[in-house]
This record gives structure tokens, sequence and C-alpha cells, in this order.
């Protein structure tokens, strides 16, 4: 990994910036959050309806993972940067008591607040495990599917991040990516400024 970056002073500063999201929702941030972002990305409101408001009120993707489908009944799907866990109770939801998801995130807060929502929302097949997208928690050829929602812009290496997922899927698994990306090279000044990953 050849990253310019100084990492752990990345992932905590992202870190921090999530907690806050969950902390104030309402807050004013470089990107949306909430209700209307969600509905802004094309999530259908039947697929938000009966989701604990707090899951929803701490959504900060970029926009939607399902766009391509959701999950098919019984599969095993991994979210990749789960965050307060929205997309994996909707995965959750359409994969049924017969599959699993597990949602993936390195900020305590999210996962505390995507635990609470899948309690309140009596959803028992997730699991929300701490961890990084380069070394995803995840057992190989586990999953189906594999998503994540504006995650990746923020992992440092990016390569290792799309080996893990390969290692976790099943041959002939899916992936369903919603994030921001460049199409020229980012010079190296702005690589190294940590605000300008953060926002």
């Amino acid at each position: 990994m050849d990253v310019t970056v100084d990492v752990d002073r990345l992932r905590e500063e992202v870190r921090e910036k999530y907690a806050e999201v969950v902390e104030h929702p309402e807050g004013t941030f470089h990107f949306h959050t909430g209700l209307r972002a969600a509905r802004n990305n094309g999530y259908r409101e039947e697929w938000l309806g009966g989701l604990p408001e707090e899951a929803v009120a701490s959504y900060a993707g970029v926009a939607n993972p399902f766009h391509w489908g959701l999950p098919l009944p019984g599969e095993r799907v991994v979210d990749v940067g789960s965050g307060a866990g929205m997309d994996s109770l909707i995965a959750a939801r359409a994969v049924g008591p017969d599959g699993f998801v597990i949602g993936v995130d390195m900020t305590p807060d999210m996962l505390d607040r995507a635990r609470e929502a899948a309690a309140m929302a009596g959803v028992e097949n997730v699991e929300f495990r701490e961890g990084l997208a380069e070394r995803l928690p995840v057992d190989k050829v586990w999953a189906n599917l594999v998503i994540s929602n504006g995650v990746i812009n923020l992992v440092p290496d990016k390569l290792g991040a799309y080996r893990q997922i390969a290692r976790a899927l099943q041959p002939g698994g899916r992936v369903q990516v919603a994030d921001i990306c460049v199409e020229r090279p980012v010079p190296e000044s702005a690589l190294r400024d940590i605000d300008l990953w953060t926002g």
C-alpha cells in the first residue's frame, strides 16, 4: 500500500466526524444526512417504513446501493461501513429469516447506534462488527452480496478494501457500491490533506 496520508490520524478524524453525526444528526455537514438524504438518493418508502428513526436520522450515505436491487431471500450480505445500520436493516429484512447480514464499521458510536436500531426493530438476522474495510472481520467466501455506501472513498488503501471484498464473496457473488469517484489523478498535496478526506 502506497499512501501519503497519515492513516491513523485520518481514521481518527473520520471516527470523530461520524460520531458527531450520531450525536447531532440534524447538524450541518459537507454531506447530507437523514430521511431527506435517503429519499433524495432513491430509497423507497417501503424500504424505510418501520425502521427506527435513530437509524434513519444518522444515515450519511452518498447514494443507493440497492439501486441495482435488494438482496434475495436467504442470501448472506456484508455491509462495508455500515454506519448507523440503515442499509444493513433494509438488507436484513430483504433476506429474511434464512439469510443474514454482517455490518462492519470502525466507529464505535455508529456501531452502538446500529445495534440499538436492530434491537428496536426486532431484527435478529443482523450483526454489527467493529473492523476496517481493509481487514474485514468476515469469513472467506461467506457472502453472496457485499454492499457499501459512501465509505470506500474514505479508505486510504482502496485496493486492499476491494481485495477484502473479493475474499469475502462466494464464487458468483455480487458487489453493489454507491460512492464518490474521481476520474483524474488527485494531486499529492490533496492526498496528504486530511481535511479534504473528511470534508
